[in-house]
């Protein structure tokens, strides 16, 4: 079966299924450029305002095919840096997306799956789902931004564990760590995730989108620049149409219904 990233709305959120089973959902070109175009889609589409990726079956994602990562071996290095690029121009896609992005998992998210859903908004994970740094066990450092994210959210020596000795985490040790933002029962991770996307999908998008940048943007900041950036959204988002409809409904005690 090829790899491929499937594509379904459900609602206003957009569900991207990680799909290739026989080989746990392994990523390669072919799913970046798809990830990458499914999100330009999506941030054109007023309709979507939230988006998922889960994988197909019992695993979220393996990471990178060994068996393809072997045969680029036998290859000029810069077939691999043209890989790993496009994986990167997804992860940034990911990154600079404009609206919510929730990680479903399921099973196994090792390698590129964890750096994955690592660079997701949210993270809803099955209580038995296992996530691994798996890169040192078969003497390969990270990518996908797994590192930088670990060492952003984790004490230095955990990070250490995780990355220099491929140690597998469970669900809910990321989640008492704050990685993880719910725990559910097996099978249930794109159920609760779709929970969650309807709760931001009656949120504003405009304001999703400032909240989503300000974190995103916080740790490369020094504080007064940061503060600058916060009064400009702040400023932005209350002359929005969606501010008065907000401040309405507060104050009348009544359900806001937020424009696209």
């Amino acid at each position: 079966m090829t790899a491929q990233l499937k594509s379904a709305s459900q609602g206003q959120t957009l569900i991207l299924t990680l799909s290739d089973p026989t080989l746990r959902n392994a990523l390669g070109p072919e799913m970046y450029a798809a990830g990458i175009e499914a999100l330009n889609v999506a941030e054109s589409n007023p309709e979507i305002r939230s988006v998922i990726i889960t994988g197909e079956g019992a695993n979220f994602c393996a990471g990178g095919n060994l068996r393809r990562l072997q045969a680029n071996r036998d290859k000029a290095p810069e077939v691999q840096t043209q890989s790993i690029e496009g994986l990167h121009s997804w992860i940034e896609a990911i990154r600079t997306f404009p609206k919510p992005v929730i990680a479903a998992v399921e099973g196994a998210a090792a390698g590129a799956g964890f750096s994955l859903a690592l660079m997701c908004d949210l993270v809803v994970a099955a209580r038995d789902s296992i996530f691994v740094m798996a890169y040192s066990s078969i003497a390969l450092s990270p990518d996908g931004g797994g590192s930088w994210n670990l060492a952003q959210a984790l004490p230095r020596q955990l990070a250490s564990e995780l990355l220099l000795l491929g140690e597998r985490i469970g669900a809910e040790r990321l989640h008492a760590l704050g990685v993880v933002n719910q725990v559910v029962d097996s099978g249930q991770a794109l159920e609760h995730a779709l929970k969650l996307s309807v709760r931001i999908n009656e949120r504003a998008p405009n304001a999703m989108s400032s909240i989503k940048e300000l974190i995103h943007e916080a740790p490369t900041r020094n504080l007064n620049p940061h503060l600058e950036q916060e009064r400009d959204h702040f400023v932005k988002n209350l002359h929005h149409a969606n501010a008065g409809i907000g401040i309405t409904a507060f104050l009348s005690k009544e359900k806001p219904i937020y424009k696209s």
